[in-house]
C-alpha cells in the first residue's frame, strides 16, 4: 500500500454468496476488495494487482487452493503476500496442508464477518511490520554497502597508479577488498585481500585493513616488513577464526622493480607486452592467523607496457564445477591473450565478460586488478 490508498484483499471463492459477504463486510471497514471465483483468475489477479492479503477458499473445482497457494509462493512477485484460507470444521488435513505451503491462518467456514474482519486486520498488522522491519534493515546493509564501497579507491583517483579495476559482492556484506597506495612518487602498492565469511563484521573490518595499509606501506619498510607489522596486528584483534588471504604488489616504476608478496592467495598473472602471459605461484601463510607467518616473495624485473593481474579466488572458484582456485588458474591464461589489447582500465571488465560469456556468473565475490606499468 502506498500513501493514503485502502489496502486491498483479493478474496476467492466459487461460492457467490461468500464471495459478496466478505466483500460487503471489508468494504464497509474501508478496504478495497477484488474478487476471483477460480484458481486461474485467483493466479492472475495476485500478480496484476499485488493484493496486501489474500482470502483464499480451499476447496475449489478444477484448480482448488493448494495449487494456488503453491503458485503464490514460488512466485518472487506475490510470495510474501499472507493467505488466510477457508476449510470447513473438520478438514484437519487441508488445515496442515495450507499451514506447510505457506498460509499464515485459517478461518473456519462457516464463518462470521466479524471473524472475517478481525483475521484480516490482524495479519495486516503483521505484515506491516513484518515489512517495516526488512526495509529497516535492507537500509542499514546498503548504507553498509554503500560505506564499503566508498573505501574502494577510483582509477581516476590515483591517475599515476594506471590500474583498471573490476569489483563486484555478491552479498551486502563483501569478503572482498582493494587499496592503492601511493608509496612515493615512483613507488605505487596494490592490495587485495579476501576475508573469510561475508559477514556484517566482515565488513566493519574493511576500514581497520585500510588503516593498517596507511600505516605500515611506506617507503621506510620493506614490503615484506610491511605485511609482518600488519599480520602481527590482525593476530592480536581477529577472532573467531577469522583470517583473510592477501597479495601485496610493490611497484617502482623508475627502476622497473617488483616485488610481490603472498599471503595464501591466488597467483599472481604477469602479462609481459609483447609475451605471453605467466602464472607466479607462491606459498604463503594467511594474513591474521599466525604471529610467525611466512609469506611469499617474488620479485621481478618490468618494462613500460607489461601487465599485472592481481584477483580473488571468486574468479577462478567454482563450486559447481568443482574448481579451486590452485587448480583453475592455468585456464586463465587463453582468456588474458583474448584482452591482450584491450586499454588497462577496462581489462578487467574484460577479462569478467570472456570468463563467465556462457551467462553463468560467478559463485563468490570478486575483485580484478589489472596494473600496467
Amino acid at each position: 500500500m502506498e500513501g493514503n490508498q485502502p489496502f486491498t484483499v483479493l478474496a476467492v471463492d466459487d461460492n457467490p454468496v461468500n464471495l459478496k459477504l466478505m466483500e460487503s463486510s471489508l468494504v464497509k471497514e474501508g478496504y478495497r476488495v477484488i474478487s476471483a471465483s477460480n484458481g486461474p483468475s485467483a493466479r492472475e489477479l495476485s500478480v496484476g494487482e499485488k493484493p496486501d492479503l489474500i482470502l483464499l477458499d480451499i476447496q475449489m473445482p478444477g484448480e482448488d487452493g493448494f495449487e494456488v497457494i503453491r503458485f503464490l509462493k514460488e512466485n518472487p512477485a506475490t510470495g510474501a503476500i499472507p493467505v488466510i484460507f477457508l476449510t470447513g470444521k473438520s478438514e484437519i488435513d487441508s488445515k496442515l496442508k495450507g499451514f506447510d505451503l505457506g498460509a499464515v491462518d485459517y478461518i473456519t467456514k462457516p464463518f462470521h464477518p466479524l471473524e472475517v474482519l478481525a483475521r484480516v486486520g490482524i495479519h495486516l498488522k503483521l505484515s506491516i511490520a513484518t515489512n517495516s522491519l526488512i526495509a529497516d534493515q535492507a537500509r542499514k546493509l546498503r548504507q553498509i554497502t554503500e560505506a564499503q564501497n566508498a573505501m574502494m579507491p577510483l582509477a581516476e583517483e590515483f591517475p599515476n597508479a594506471r590500474f583498471g579495476v573490476y569489483y563486484k559482492a555478491l552479498e551486502e556484506a563483501g569478503g572482498d577488498f582493494y587499496d592503492i597506495l601511493n608509496i612515493s612518487d615512483q613507488i605505487t602498492g596494490y592490495f587485495v585481500a579476501d576475508f573469510s565469511g561475508h559477514d556484517i563484521k566482515t565488513s566493519y573490518m574493511t576500514a581497520s585493513i585500510k588503516a593498517l595499509l596507511a600505516q605500515n606501506c611506506n617507503p621506510v619498510y620493506s614490503p615484506q616488513e610491511s605485511m609482518k607489522m600488519i599480520n602481527d596486528v590482525l593476530v592480536e584483534i581477529l577472532t573467531d577464526g577469522k583470517y583473510l588471504t592477501a597479495c601485496y604488489v610493490w611497484l617502482n616504476r623508475s627502476t622497473g622493480s617488483l616485488c610481490i608478496i603472498s599471503a595464501g592467495h591466488p597467483p599472481v598473472v604477469h602479462v609481459p607486452k609483447g609475451k605471453d602471459p605467466e602464472v607466479i605461484r607462491m606459498n604463503g601463510d594467511i594474513l591474521g592467523m599466525f604471529k610467525d607467518a611466512r609469506f611469499g616473495i617474488h620479485r621481478i624485473r618490468v618494462n613500460p607496457g607489461d601487465r599485472l593481474f592481481i584477483y580473488s579466488d571468486g574468479l577462478v572458484e567454482s563450486v559447481r564445477q568443482k574448481v579451486t582456485w590452485a587448480t583453475g588458474a592455468e585456464s586463465l591464461i587463453e582468456k588474458f591473450k583474448q584482452i591482450r589489447d584491450v586499454p588497462y582500465c577496462d581489462a578487467p571488465a574484460s577479462l569478467m565478460e570472456t570468463i563467465f560469456e556462457k551467462g553463468e556468473g560467478p559463485e563468490d565475490d570478486v575483485v580484478v586488478l589489472c596494473v600496467e606499468v
